[in-house]
């Protein structure tokens, strides 16, 4: 295979031989054992949003017999506040919603933006976020600051404009985008876009600089907000003693300096076994129960009983206006209701997660010697230039790659923009091969059980989940050898 003198070239020559990738692909995972009959039935994840995992039997059983029975739905929202409140103590309170996203958005909504009624001009919020990975969710709800960042969730989704993430954007709220320390925001892909590549980040320097930036907009200054995840290629690499990440408690600290929420996104999270708002000072953390936790499809919010007060009134949850403890009523955010059965199974999980935590964390060890063990057998370039870590908290291992860069021109990174536009050819060539894809761009690969590669019961099927990871290995070998990465 030719060398490249520049990235774009590399990319563009990756473009030009997609269809002879994905050929090789599907020959070889024949070659490994991906029969027809597995084909499009195992993966690297089950907790992709389009294609959530089957239930666990646990799970779908609560479903079942709460399905048979009368129960008022505000009767289960108090059974998951007493189950949070057993964990994280009094001082904090939960609601349910319909998804994560919706989560977010009745966050920001009641915690961030200015209000809308009342006489005279409206005044302008500002909140910041440090400039990451998936900064169409956390960062996409006002409009962004420095304008040099504008445009930078154009491409994303499946519409664009209005009805794209741009319409996300909160009442005269804006967002202050602010770089890491020791991040590298090159550009890489087909999509050739700015990617974050985080695992050098330096943890306090950059709280320095997300300081300044907050005493610059303190006139404005409604929030904070960050991921809550915890391994290096988001760039939370580094820990306090108790295993907090350096840079989301420096946040949470700075938050309570100038008197304002800290927001968390923690989607792909597991509640109580991850991110501990009462280590990172986080005021809310909001999560994607159908991800790592395997509940049906809804979110969760969790946070001091401060700030849930307006939350849990925006979706109607914090009673009625003539005094209760609790309602499921009309209020700005009902569209955000998450029903009965998603209920029921939050209502399993977050038992689950309380009573048995060592189930999650033996699935997470045990993966991780998996993945190690196939990782072992790719090329010793590739090998050398990874970091593989497990996180108990997204109940996943990452795999990062941004070391092959540091000697030339290395692995292909593939940007968040090429996953939306069909051009990341590592999601694209697992799909050709049979495998359901994972999150794997910006130079970073999760990997976690549940599609087909976990028993009814959430076991893993040691089997099945190396099968996957093998055909990942040797996409990435076919990748990296079109590349010139690899001889």
């Amino acid at each position: 295979m030719p060398k490249f003198k520049y990235k774009f070239q590399m990319y563009k020559h990756l473009q030009q031989n997609a269809q002879k990738i994905y050929q090789e692909a599907a020959a070889r995972a024949l070659e490994l054992g991906l029969t027809p009959e597995l084909k499009g039935k195992i993966g690297l994840t089950g907790a992709i949003s389009g294609c959530p995992a089957p239930l666990r039997r646990s799970v779908i059983a609560a479903s079942e017999k709460g399905a048979d029975e009368i129960i008022p739905l505000a009767s289960l929202v108090e059974q998951i506040r007493e189950i949070v409140k057993d964990v994280y103590g009094d001082d904090y309170d939960v609601c349910p919603v319909n998804t994560c996203e919706g989560g977010l958005w009745v966050t920001f909504d009641t915690l961030f933006s200015p209000p809308t009624t009342g006489r005279g001009e409206k005044y302008r919020a500002r909140y910041i976020a440090p400039y990451e990975k998936h900064m169409h969710h956390q960062a996409g709800y006002g409009r962004p600051f420095p304008a040099k960042y504008k445009e930078m969730l154009a491409d994303r989704g499946a519409t664009a404009g209005e009805f794209g993430f741009a319409g996300k954007r909160q009442d005269n709220l804006d967002v202050v985008i602010v770089p890491l320390e020791g991040a590298k925001y090159t550009n890489h892909g087909i999509k050739y876009f700015p990617v974050p590549l985080l695992t050098e980040v330096d943890a306090e320097s950059s709280l320095e600089v997300l300081a300044a930036a907050a005493e610059v907009h303190a006139p404005y200054l409604t929030g904070f907000t960050s991921l809550g995840y915890d391994t290096p290629g988001y760039g939370y690499g580094q820990k306090d003693p108790d295993g907090t990440p350096v840079l989301q408690k420096g946040l949470g600290e700075l938050a309570a300096e100038y008197d304002v929420p800290y927001v968390v996104d923690n989607a792909w999270g597991l509640p109580f076994i991850g991110h501990d708002p009462r280590k990172s000072g986080a005021s809310v953390v909001v999560y994607s129960m159908d991800k790592a936790t395997g509940a049906a499809t809804s979110g969760l919010i969790i946070g001091r009983e401060d700030v849930m007060v307006p939350i849990r009134r925006a979706l109607g949850m914090h009673g009625d206006r003539y005094g209760t403890i609790a309602s499921y009523g009309k209020a700005a955010y009902v569209i955000l209701d998450p029903g009965k059965e998603a209920l029921l199974t939050q209502i399993q999980v977050l038992k689950e997660l309380r009573d048995n935590a060592n189930f999650y964390k033996q699935q997470v060890d045990q993966l991780y010697d998996i993945v190690k063990q196939e990782f072992a057998k790719a090329g010793p370039r590739l090998y050398k230039g990874l970091i593989i870590s497990k996180s108990y908290n997204s109940l996943t291992i990452e795999v990062n790659y941004e070391n092959t860069w540091k000697e030339g021109m290395g692995f292909p990174i593939f940007s968040i923009e090429d996953m939306y536009a069909g051009s990341h050819l590592i999601q694209t060539g697992l799909a050709q091969m049979g495998i359901i894809p994972t999150i794997a761009y910006d130079g970073n690969i999760f990997i976690s059980p549940g599609m087909g590669t976990s028993d009814p019961d959430g076991n893993l099927i040691p089997d099945k989940m190396a099968l996957a990871v093998r055909c990942l290995v040797a996409l990435m070998e076919i990748t990296g050898k079109y590349s010139g990465f690899l001889d």
